[in-house]
């Protein structure tokens, strides 16, 4: 069974994202979920973001780095959107990690240094999401690491919702959200 960090979205650490790591729990992971937001949540993507830009992007993803400092090298890191610069940034850069799971986001493997060699990662986005698709090149970084690396793999669902697998939130998607979820036990298996 595969150690997990998980990393929350914009909206905070919600019921929803609670509620998909107690799904990787019963299937025998274990799985850390860092509260980058100092307990706060919020009602919609704008409110997480302005929180994000006045708390400073910078602090956030350092709050995702220090909180995998004391666990194993051997982890899994784990993030939805705003979540995936800590996971991505770990998963490239802490020796040891095992693998990523990118979920609505993906940055440039520059941005870290380059793709380590062998550890696998998949992306997971709806297709016509703008916020991946259209506004941030997530959906051109993602297509540029997959063709540069034979271990990471790439996941596009129908529809247009960002967040579509927190069940919490009125975006929720349940096909799509299920299938992402056994994609994810399957990668972690």
């Amino acid at each position: 069974m595969a150690e997990v960090v998980l990393y929350h979205h914009a909206q905070g650490l919600t019921d929803g994202v609670k509620a998909f790591a107690d799904q990787l729990r019963q299937a025998g992971h274990t799985v850390h979920t860092p509260d980058l937001y100092e307990g706060n949540t919020y009602a919609t993507l704008e409110e997480g973001m302005e929180y994000a830009q006045a708390t400073g992007f910078g602090t956030i993803a350092e709050r995702g780095v220090a909180a995998a400092q004391d666990l194993p090298a051997d982890v899994v890191y784990a993030g939805f959107s705003l979540g995936v610069v800590p996971a991505q940034q770990l998963t490239q850069t802490r020796p040891g990690a095992v693998g990523g799971l990118f979920f609505y986001s993906c940055l440039p493997a520059e941005e870290f240094g380059g793709w380590p060699e062998g550890v696998p990662a998949q992306v997971h986005a709806m297709g016509e999401d703008p916020f991946f698709a259209e506004e941030g090149g997530d959906m051109d970084a993602a297509r540029a690491l997959v063709a540069a690396n034979s271990s990471v793999e790439l996941f596009l669902y129908p529809g247009k919702e960002h967040l579509f697998a927190d069940s919490s939130l009125p975006g929720y998607d349940e096909a799509a959200a299920k299938l992402l979820l056994q994609r994810t036990l399957d990668f972690l298996a």
